[in-house]
């Protein structure tokens, strides 16, 4: 199966305890080169989230984010200021006792003198309860957003698969003109091969085996069969791993290899007057599908 090692996803979770936010993006990559950045509160359960990046994705390079906003009352700390607090008292015992005001502080009035307390939001972990509660959501969460990863690698490895499958069938194409135009080269090296013998057997110091060892350099020199059949082995192959569910881009990129290798070996091989021009073609496209072929998973 044909299937991009390009992806996103993105999703949010909320509930009554918590919002959970998970982002997740891959790239082409040679191996499977994971990177999370979760909570610390998280640690717990990182294997576990690395297990199933490991189920959705073989090969690429994979960034996955975690995080929770947990949803609670916070927790109030207030502190009073007891030194302004006693300098504040003393000072209104003075004015009490000098008749300038009359019966004690109230809270509301305390509460006019912003030096006298602090408030303010505890800052405080979750507990061990909590991310055991909240574990099962974040896994969850996270295995929703590499199904929406998995998706679209599929979506984008259709566009691949077309392409590619459009420049396969133009490769079987040129290779067939490359086999035919090394046909017609064939019938030149055969005069070439007539005259040799002739002039052999106008030799009276040739004899039969001097005669036969020509003809076998040129049948090795010339004979591109083999070539042939493993180069149109190597298309049906290419068809098969592309319909096979298994990912296939490090298969793929392999038979490119080994097609080009059977182009370098007919132009070797072949001659006549369109055979280096078809070779040449087909090494470009080659390479052209090779760079696709690089980001398939």
């Amino acid at each position: 199966m044909i299937k991009s090692m390009t992806g996103f996803a993105s999703l949010t979770r909320d509930d009554e305890a918590a919002s959970i936010g998970v982002t997740v993006k891959s790239v082409n990559h040679r191996f499977l080169d994971l990177q999370l950045r979760t909570p610390p509160s998280l640690a717990p359960i990182e294997s576990q989230l690395r297990a199933l990046v490991q189920r959705h994705v073989g090969r690429g390079r994979v960034e996955l984010s975690v995080s929770i906003q947990q949803r609670r009352t916070p927790a109030i700390d207030v502190e009073l200021n007891q030194t302004f607090l006693a300098a504040l008292g003393a000072a209104l015992d003075r004015a009490r006792e000098a008749g300038y005001i009359a019966g004690a502080m109230t809270p509301g009035d305390l509460l006019r003198f912003p030096q006298a307390l602090s408030i303010r939001e505890r800052a405080e972990e979750p507990g061990e309860g909590a991310v055991e509660a909240i574990a099962g959501r974040v896994e969850a969460a996270v295995d929703a957003a590499l199904d929406e990863l998995d998706s679209m690698r599929a979506t984008e490895g259709g566009y691949l698969r077309a392409d590619l499958d459009r420049r396969r069938a133009a490769l079987g194409e040129m290779f067939e003109r490359l086999h035919a135009a090394a046909g017609r080269g064939m019938a030149g090296l055969q005069a070439q091969l007539e005259e040799r013998v002739r002039a052999l057997k106008a030799d009276a110091l040739a004899d039969e085996s001097a005669i036969a060892q020509e003809i076998a350099r040129f049948v090795g020199r010339s004979d591109i069969t083999e070539e042939v059949v493993r180069f149109r082995g190597h298309l049906d192959h290419w068809q098969a791993l592309s319909d096979s569910p298994e990912p296939c881009g490090r298969k793929l990129d392999f038979l490119l290899q080994e097609m080009n290798r059977e182009v370098n070996t007919v132009g070797s091989k072949a001659e006549g007057p369109d055979v280096s021009e078809i070779v040449v073609a087909l090494k470009a496209e080659l390479e052209k599908m090779r760079e696709q072929v690089q980001n398939v998973e």
